[in-house]
């Protein structure tokens, strides 16, 4: 793991989304007592998951590690694979979740694990082959190929430009989410997706919208291997062709109280130079879907630095009456690949590949939440601090906080993992 970053911050401004947002701060705000600044042991938990095709096992593991420890979402934003995560949890009831989960992948996967005796790099030519059989015959409770190709369509359709059809996906979802339940606001769902009209990033939110499988769809109709998905007349595509990690959802309509985000990140922006044209093809997916994490926090930390610079000019609550801004952690997980992998492993779906990832995140969150760097991060009102993690062995004395004043825009806790 790289490093595990905090961001505290203040409300940002007006919240703003590419389409009609109704700014009622919801059923969701008003139902829950909202403690004190300072009670780290009772935030708001918000779950933040990426895009990243079957590389979502990880997200799996996550989720394990968080119900044990009864870390279970306020709300979950998520895009793609990260959309179909978010909607099996919003979907289903806290102790139904992890089995629904592990139901949803062993759906989605071709099965036996034979693969996982093999040394490293017979794994790879196993998961070549693996990658491969998706290509020729599809995904069995997922996407399934047209026999006709689009590239011989003439009916100008939008339904048929694709290189495979997800309509089995669509009664996966019928089944493992109930749809009732999300639209019960028991937890804040929000799904990513490209409106293609104008390429703006719109989420649907169940804070105002009736979602069903369509909208899940719509966040993870990924061109040209899937078609577009119609909503009200709208044509949607996966939401990360513009960007891959949702956490806008959260940065448009920020809690007022103290929030834990964990954000979950399917591709690393960091790697080694490519020595092979497969290394190549993977550093430059990963450069492409890797989340701009940096960027939202900065963000994140110049609305915050704003708001409040306005609040002392003005005189405001936050000074005059002693008020705290609510405070903002976000612990930012990040998936490492295995040596066996291949450039191809965000569509290589055998099982043993899963649970692989699987075991990885549940790894990874473990170790996460037993050193909690949340609860020891530095008191500071102004400036915002993340705790960002990528996978390995962690050791508690490596933590160095670098302190800011009250003009700066970030606190880092750098965490060697």
């Amino acid at each position: 793991m790289d490093s595990v970053r905090s961001s505290q911050a203040g409300p940002a401004g007006r919240p703003g989304r590419a389409g009609p947002y109704h700014p009622h701060r919801s059923s969701f705000m008003k139902r829950e007592h909202t403690p004190s600044y300072e009670n780290r042991d009772d935030p708001r938990i918000i779950l933040v998951l990426q895009g990243g095709g079957s590389l979502g096992a990880y997200h799996l593991g996550v989720y394990e590690a968080l119900a044990e420890k009864s870390l279970h979402p306020h709300w979950v934003s998520g895009i793609s694979i990260g959309a179909f995560t978010a909607a099996v949890l919003a979907g289903n009831r806290p102790e139904r979740r992890v089995e629904r989960l592990k139901e949803f992948w062993r759906e989605i996967s071709w099965p036996g694990d034979w693969g996982s005796s093999l040394p490293v790099q017979w794994r790879k030519v196993a998961n070549m082959a693996s990658h491969a059989t998706s290509l020729l015959f599809g995904q069995p409770n997922f996407f399934a190929p047209r026999w006709v190709s689009p590239l011989l369509s003439t009916s100008g359709s939008a339904d048929e430009l694709s290189f495979y059809t997800t309509h089995p996906m669509r009664s996966t979802l019928r089944r493992l989410v109930d749809f009732e339940y999300i639209n019960s606001h028991a937890t804040r769902l929000s799904l990513g997706a490209a409106r293609l009209r104008d390429g703006e990033l719109v989420f649907f939110d169940n804070a105002r919208d009736q979602i069903g499988p369509e909208h899940v769809l719509a966040s993870g109709s990924l061109p040209p291997a899937f078609p577009p998905t119609r909503i009200n007349g709208e044509l949607y595509w996966d939401g990360g062709c513009v960007s891959n990690t949702p956490l806008n959802a959260i940065l448009e309509d920020p809690p007022d109280r103290h929030t834990l985000i964990f954000m979950i990140d399917l591709f690393d922006k960091s790697g080694p130079e490519p020595r092979s044209m497969d290394d190549v093809n993977w550093r430059a997916k990963s450069i492409q879907y890797a989340s701009r994490t940096s960027h939202h926090i900065a963000q994140m930390a110049r609305e915050h630095n704003m708001s409040q610079r306005l609040e002392r000019e003005r005189g405001g609550a936050h000074f005059s009456g002693g008020a705290r801004p609510p405070r903002r952690d976000i612990v930012h997980l990040v998936y490492k690949r295995g040596a066996d992998q291949t450039g191809d492993s965000d569509a290589e779906f055998s099982r043993w590949s899963i649970e692989e990832r699987r075991q990885a995140g549940y790894r990874d969150m473990k170790r996460v939440l037993e050193l909690a760097p949340w609860k020891r991060a530095p008191s500071n009102d102004m400036a915002p601090a993340s705790f960002s993690s990528s996978g390995e062995q962690a050791q508690e004395s490596d933590m160095l906080v670098h302190t800011a004043d009250s003009e700066s825009q970030e606190i880092t806790s750098h965490l060697h993992l």
